[in-house]
């Protein structure tokens, strides 16, 4: 081999470390919590899967193998790559939930667990239409889209029922048949929404496109 092949060869290799070295300093900052890691942080983290339904055990804060499978069933369900450890991906698919669980429960407490899940399959539906803004938290919280925003219930604490509602939305549970809007009869104020196509009526809600 020639001097300047040498030397060509030891940049690339210089290069393999430094990229290895930022990957693996990336993969640390990525994992705020993993196999081995204690503290409150792991044991809310351990609540909000017990509420999803996929920690069966008590919390403890160590986030032991347990933890590590449970973290991983949510990742798969809620289209986050399934690693078993947290980082920016995953607490953004929790905060999602969160503000689903809040919708839900401040809209259809009263309702069935199928309309449940319904009104969380319209949030969905509405992130994948062209026709609402393409992220849940804005979908959410554009002007005027959900009664439960306006008036408040959001900020009411879910129940187990809601989270639960969110997760099959989530694994592709659509009651709703495809729905983007729903709305109770009873309690209309803008008639525009009549002008909407009915496909399902699940309790008091009618659903429609």
């Amino acid at each position: 081999m020639n001097r300047t092949k040498m030397m060509f060869s030891g940049f690339l290799l210089g290069l393999a470390v430094v990229f290895s070295f930022f990957s693996t300093e990336a993969e640390a900052h990525a994992a705020d919590f993993q196999v081995g890691s204690t503290g409150q942080g792991v044991t809310e983290l351990q609540y909000t899967l017990q509420k999803l339904g996929y920690f069966d055990v008590a919390p403890t804060g160590y986030y032991g193998p347990v933890t590590k499978q449970a973290v991983s069933r949510f990742q798969h369900d809620f289209g986050v790559p399934s690693t078993g450890y947290t980082g920016e991906l995953t607490r953004n698919a929790l905060d999602r939930a969160e503000m689903m669980a809040h919708v839900v429960h401040g809209e259809a407490r009263g309702e069935s667990f199928e309309g449940q899940v319904a009104v969380a399959a319209v949030i969905l539906n509405r992130v994948q239409s062209p026709e609402f803004p393409n992220s849940t938290y804005h979908v959410i919280f554009q002007r005027n889209a959900f009664t439960a925003v306006n008036d408040g219930q959001y900020g009411l604490t879910p129940n187990a029922s809601a989270y639960r509602a969110v997760k099959e939305a989530m694994r592709g549970w659509d009651p709703s048949s495809g729905a983007t809007y729903y709305y109770n009869p009873a309690g209309v104020t803008d008639t525009w929404i009549y002008t909407r196509s009915v496909i399902k009526t699940i309790g008091k809600h009618h659903f429609a496109k």
